[in-house]
């Protein structure tokens, strides 16, 4: 029996739960493939981003498992140190 989505017409809104994610390679010259609503890490350290308005900040100490509601557009390799890193949507 195929799995039933009572929700399968809604568009998700930013304060909605996430409905899937992808793996993030930290690149200085590249925006993600996806723009995220929100972010993960599996190891713990800094995490260097732009976000969609084009400002550059390093988010410091970055905890593991913790889902932090950001929209970026690149996560830079320089000055992220964080390890494991999902883009979620």
């Amino acid at each position: 029996m195929p799995i039933q989505d009572r929700f399968h017409d809604y568009s998700p809104g930013p304060t909605g739960p996430l409905t899937g994610g992808f793996d993030v390679t930290p690149n200085d010259g590249a925006d993600l493939s996806e723009l995220p609503r929100a972010l993960m890490v599996a190891g713990a350290g800094d995490v260097a981003v732009e976000f969609v308005d084009g400002t550059a900040l390093t988010l410091p100490g970055l905890q593991a498992g913790v889902i932090y509601a950001v929209r970026v557009s690149r996560i830079l390799a320089t000055g992220t140190t964080a390890t494991g890193i999902k883009g979620l949507y």
